[in-house]
């Protein structure tokens, strides 16, 4: 798919080496020589999975950039170019880039489209998202599913580099299971495992670790959906009922109206640097800029704050 020089195309078998201690590889000179796949990737969990994954063989344009929400994005014509001249674009699927069959159009892409949801068990859907609960991501395992959907495209995509994409994705897996079993381990041992959040964005994360979603500050998968007066009314009702003991705000959203709520319920709510990255990745440096990183902390704010007592 991709030009190679002759001597590469005759000598090389495999752009791998020995693993770093972050689960990527060393370069070789095969990767710093052939020309790299092009890869697309919609948001930005998806951007960390395959430069973790792509190594040194693959070259990222990431469309989605640290503390955007993904769900009214407008594409730009960077986007456009970028797809138009992509070999794999890689998309979480479940509906969540509603902007992307648009753009994919325009961008006239030759690209092989890979949906990291494939074989994901999802959540139900709602009016808004009848396909399915998007945010699959928030469960480490579901992660695992995505990661291998990316290698599998990139195999097919430069087979050259097929033994770094494979030692990554290993790697990486083992990172995965080991994120899964401290987040078990953490929540497992609280007395209070009552959650409210901005938005309905960890579903698949309550479901995994037994937690108790009372609701949300906005009712829907989507933080474009419109919040009533009933809606509000609803979850200070519920948080009262049922003892909550704090309201978790999002990075990526003004905490304006949890804040209300927050005042109206007498509970706490945590923002700021302890907030939750519920759709995206925190920027480089901080606490969420990797997938790892930002599961990481979403797990120690929330344990940090579900005590028994408020």
């Amino acid at each position: 798919m991709l030009a190679f020089s002759t001597a590469l195309a005759v000598g090389a078998a495999a752009c791998g080496s020995s693993a770093s201690p972050d689960g990527q590889t060393a370069s070789s000179a095969l990767a710093l020589t052939a020309a790299k796949v092009q890869v697309v990737a919609t948001t930005t969990q998806l951007d960390d999975f395959v430069q973790v994954i792509g190594g040194d063989c693959v070259e990222v344009y990431g469309v989605l950039k640290p503390n955007v929400d993904p769900h009214d994005y407008e594409p730009s014509p960077a986007d456009l170019d970028a797809m138009a001249r992509a070999d794999l674009i890689v998309k979480n699927g479940v509906g969540l880039e509603r902007w992307l069959d648009g753009t994919i159009t325009s961008s006239d892409t030759k690209a092989t489209v890979v949906d990291t949801s494939a074989g994901v068990t999802l959540r139900a859907g709602d009016a808004e998202d009848p396909a399915g609960d998007p945010h699959i991501w928030q469960n480490p395992r579901n992660a695992k599913i995505m990661v291998t959907n990316i290698e599998q495209a990139m195999v097919q995509a430069e087979p050259a580099c097929q033994a770094e994409f494979t030692a990554n994705l290993s790697a990486y897996t083992a990172k995965l299971d080991a994120l899964d079993q401290a987040n078990e381990t953490a929540i497992g041992t609280r007395c209070s495992k009552k959650l409210v959040t901005n938005h309905d964005a960890f579903g698949y994360y309550v479901d995994r670790y037994g937690l108790d979603f009372v609701g949300s500050i906005i009712p829907s998968f989507d933080t474009s959906a419109e919040l009533s007066a009933t809606d509000i009314a609803t979850v200070v009702a519920a948080i009262k009922a049922q003892g909550v003991p704090a309201i978790f705000s999002e990075r990526s959203l003004p905490p304006k109206t949890a804040d209300a709520i927050g005042r109206e319920a007498g509970v706490r709510v945590v923002q700021g640097d302890d907030a939750l990255y519920g759709d995206t990745l925190g920027p480089a440096g901080s606490d969420g800029a990797t997938y790892v990183a930002m599961v990481a902390h979403n797990t120690k704010t929330i344990t940090d704050n579900l005590t028994c007592g408020g």
